[in-house]
């Protein structure tokens, strides 16, 4: 039995700075999460990906910051559980919980904290019959490493954030970019919008609107795109990736039974400390909602703040708190 002041489920960003904001106060931590490292979706899906609002840092690849984090919260010493799943939660005597995971790991702690981003998730794949017969061979729903593309053809499809932020991204680095979107406005940021379409005038990437992928070629790997243009009719453009970028599908998983209150896949909080319809858990992060939530890093980081103010209320009702600023105190390790 693993024992802990709060557990906290996901290992992403915001799980890791709650790390942190739980040592200013001696609280300690451990982490579950089912992927097998430490750092969420910036490790598991876009390491390399470039991050701009991080305060304090102009750009930092997402692998980086789970790199600062880590270091940031090595004095408090946290426990992982990694590569495990949460499974279920029991209430204790001593009202504590327990937690058990799809491998048989109990976890003890006074307060859980859920911050496990989108929860279980999965890419959101475009209607193409023969889709699948690509995967790994042409087809990738994830960009990890940009250098697999380097020298090579690429054709992106997608409308938000993720498409235009490696479309950018990937100019630089592929023989050939191509971005498809289906209609001729874009979801994503105005300033990724203006540079795509700055990039597609200079003809350093090819920009198709109101067209979208409808098969795939190839004999054993992908070689053409097959692609449905709303006036230009049917064109093949020959490529190495089709890496389509829809987003994902998030699914709560186990934690959708939890008796906590749910709204379309995530979870009710009450934004004066994040706190949950069930006493001692709280949500934080991207796994959250309320009025107003903008799903952020930066916001994570916020909820996690005072979050950990109201665990150790909860954990110790009879002991006062005293808020103090890190720059009188520093950082005391465990």
């Amino acid at each position: 039995m693993i024992e802990t002041d709060i557990l906290i489920v996901g290992a992403g960003p915001v799980g890791l700075f709650t790390v942190f904001e739980a040592g200013l106060v001696k609280l300690r931590c451990h982490l579950v999460d089912s992927l097998p490292q430490a750092g969420g979706q910036l490790s598991e899906i876009y390491p390399k990906k470039p991050i701009y609002d991080i305060p304090g840092y102009p750009s930092i690849l997402a692998g980086d910051l789970v790199d600062r984090l880590m270091e940031q919260i090595a004095p408090f010493n946290p426990g992982f559980t990694l590569g495990e799943r949460a499974e279920q939660i029991e209430k204790t005597e001593d009202d504590k919980f327990i937690l058990t995971t799809n491998k048989g790991t109990k976890h003890k702690a006074s307060v859980i904290a859920i911050a496990g981003g989108l929860g279980c998730f999965e890419p959101r794949k475009p209607p193409i019959a023969n889709l699948e017969n690509f995967e790994d061979k042409g087809v990738e729903y994830i960009i990890k490493d940009p250098e697999v593309y380097r020298d090579k053809r690429v054709v992106i499809a997608g409308g938000g954030d993720s498409a235009l932020d490696w479309t950018i991204f990937l100019a630089d680095v592929a023989s050939e970019v191509t971005l498809i979107h289906r209609r001729q406005e874009f979801r994503g940021a105005l300033d990724s919008v203006e540079k795509v379409i700055d990039l597609a005038n200079q003809g350093r990437i090819s920009l198709l609107t109101n067209a979208q992928a409808v098969g795939l070629n190839g004999n054993g790997k992908l070689t053409d795109v097959l692609i449905k243009h709303k006036t230009e009719g049917n064109i093949t453009r020959s490529t190495d990736h089709f890496i389509p970028l829809f987003g994902l599908s998030p699914k709560l998983g186990p934690i959708a039974d939890w008796g906590l209150n749910i709204q379309k896949n995530a979870i009710e909080v009450d934004t004066f400390d994040y706190s949950t319809n069930v006493p001692g858990v709280y949500a934080i992060g991207d796994i959250n909602t309320y009025p107003g939530k903008l799903k952020l890093i930066l916001c994570g980081f916020h909820e996690a703040t005072l979050m950990v103010q109201s665990a150790f209320k909860h954990i110790y009702p009879d002991r006062k708190l005293s808020f103090k600023y890190t720059t009188v105190n520093g950082v005391e390790a465990f």
